[in-house]
Formats: structure tokens, sequence, C-alpha cells
């Protein structure tokens, strides 16, 4: 999807999500993604965090408010263009969500194989990004017998693999030791360099200020945006010999395939 800079990727306004009859679960949420940004989403557990990314991932719709998506008001936006916003769009869950019965090999290049690309292309370009993050062993296992960290690796490989526009990670170092988890925050740090918007759900405190980005802060529903304080700690705190290269597949622009 070719991005508008002068548009926002998502933009929220006074919106208000409730479940069934229930209280609502967030208030009067306004703020904007611009291309190329990168949040932290932090606050509480209850807070509203998994709530506010699904309504961003299409996953639900708003009880109030409009919620705008690459330009489109997805209250009003055609049934047929929403495929299209969320091809767009890469997600990295906190429960991993894979396939069981695929191997950790197909669940990665299921978003490729969904947007039609070869699939000699698709092998090069998914083997490559699970050597990256570590699961060259694993390629051919199925989920069941993968640890939490693997799955973990695996979710986020299938989320960044097409090089999404928006990607969204919940938790993403949750369930991996310090090492990886560095390698995976340089993944996301890189694509944001190249262009990709980024959201990352955390409660890891310490990681919010040391990267230093714009902060969501959510408490009781509602939503208070803060600017970032950059520094250059990331680099000077990464373990020694961290590898900086990126997989070929994600230094191209989204879509590009030979």
């Amino acid at each position: 999807m070719d991005i508008d800079q002068n548009t926002p990727i998502a933009r929220f306004e006074n919106v208000g999500l409730r479940y069934g009859l229930g209280p609502e679960v967030l208030q009067d949420v306004t703020f904007e993604l611009k291309p190329g940004s990168y949040h932290f989403l932090v606050g509480p557990s209850g807070a509203g965090k998994s709530s506010l990314l699904k309504l961003m991932y299409l996953a639900h719709r708003p009880s109030r408010g409009l919620v705008h998506l690459f330009g489109h008001d997805i209250a009003t936006a055609a049934r047929d263009a929403l495929p299209a916003l969320r091809r767009s769009i890469g997600v990295v869950f906190q429960e991993y969500r894979l396939l069981e019965h695929l191997s950790t090999f197909d669940n990665v290049a299921l978003p490729l194989r969904v947007a039609g690309i070869r699939e000699s292309d698709i092998k090069r370009h998914v083997e490559e990004l699970l050597v990256w993050v570590g699961l060259k062993d694993h390629m051919s296992a199925r989920p069941p017998t993968l640890s939490g960290g693997q799955k973990q690796r695996a979710s986020i490989a299938r989320a960044v693999i097409a090089r999404p526009s928006l990607l969204m990670a919940d938790e993403p170092t949750g369930n991996v030791d310090d090492r990886m988890g560095y390698r995976l925050m340089h993944l996301f740090e890189e694509l944001n360099k190249l262009g990709t918007t980024i959201v990352v759900a955390t409660h890891n405190e310490a990681m919010v200020r040391e990267l230093g980005h714009p902060v969501m802060r959510l408490g009781a529903g509602t939503l208070h945006v803060s600017p970032g304080t950059k520094t250059d700690s990331f680099a000077r705190t990464s373990p020694q010999g961290l590898e900086r290269g990126l997989p070929h597949r994600l230094t191209r622009g989204p879509g590009a395939f030979e």
C-alpha cells in the first residue's frame, strides 16, 4: 500500500469501546500516529492496552468515535477494502496465535502466500529470517513442540516478513532472554528507520526509558501521550557482538520481491 506521508497512519477521535452492556473500557481516546513514528503503549493490567490494539488491527469496531486507518474511515469503508488494510498491518500477539497444524516455516510464510508471492521467494526469505531469529533448527517443528520463547520469535517473524506499514506488538520480549530481547528490539528499531510505523505494548518501563520513544499511557480507560527522550543508550547497552545486519527481505520496500 502506498502511504501518503501527510496522512496519519492511524487517527482516533473521541473513541469509546465497551463490551456488551458493560462499562466502557476505553473512553474518549484521541491520538494520531504519523507515518514512520514509533510509540510505546504502557499502562497497568486491565487498562485497555489490548483493546486499543484490537481497534487498530480491525479486530473490533469502536462503540463510538471515529477511527481512521491509512486515511480510511473504518465505519464507512467498503467491506472489500478491509482486507487490503489488514495486509498492511503486522501484529505480534501476546498469545502467539500460531496455527498448530503448520510448521514454523509455514506459519511465517503464511502472509506471503496470502499475498501471492512466488514459492521460490518465500523459501529464501522465510529461511533467512528464521535463521536470524534463532529458529534455524526448528523450521519444520510445529508450535506444540516449541517453547514459549520460540513461539514468540516465530510470531514476530510472521508479523514482520511482509514488511507491514504498521506493526503492533503486544509484550514482544516477555518470553525471551535479554540477548534475544535486544535483538528483537533492534529489529523493530531498524524497521522503523526504514519507514514502518510501530506501536509496542509493554510493561517494561526500563526499556521504555532506554529507547526513549514517545509514550501512549493508558489508565482507567483514558489515554495520555507524552514525547520521547531519545538517547543512544540502547546502542551502548546492547550485548557485545549483537549482529547489526537485517535479513535481506526486511531491507527492501514493502511488497518488494525480485
